[in-house]
């Protein structure tokens, strides 16, 4: 199946993508948490319907932080959502490498997200870790 790929626009975080976190069960990230305040990723849709997106953090480093990957609870086509998710992360993963970072890294909690990261050649890190943050 052929996906269309769009970077994310100023609506699409109140539009779609708090409601995607809500289904989930997930408390959305705040919007200046987000890389270029909710516009700085992509977003994989079939025709029209989003299906997923996810955000790229670009360093002072050599690396960039590829996270915050949500998709629509309603989108339910098979194969097409986890080819969906597939995509959307190797296209971030490729706008890290043309962005000039030598390492992509990301924090990852849900087991078949971890699996995709897998498959397109990450490796688990630490498994110990805490996720912190404060505001400031």
């Amino acid at each position: 199946m052929i996906f269309n790929i769009r970077p994310l626009n100023s609506e699409d975080y109140d539009a779609t993508l708090v409601d995607w976190w809500e289904s989930w069960g997930w408390d959305a990230p705040q919007k200046d948490f987000l890389p270029d305040n909710g516009t700085g990723g992509m977003m994989i849709l079939d025709g029209d319907t989003p299906i997923c997106a996810g955000f790229i953090y670009v360093t002072n480093s050599s690396v960039a932080w590829i996270d915050w990957i949500v998709s629509s609870k309603t989108y339910r086509k098979k194969p097409e959502r986890s080819d969906a998710v597939v995509l959307l992360v190797d296209t971030l993963t490729q706008l890290a490498k043309n962005s000039g970072a030598s390492y992509c890294y990301a924090l990852i909690k849900h087991k078949g997200l971890m699996q995709t990261y897998e498959k397109l050649g990450y490796v688990p890190g630490d498994s110990y870790t805490q996720e912190m943050i404060k505001k400031i």
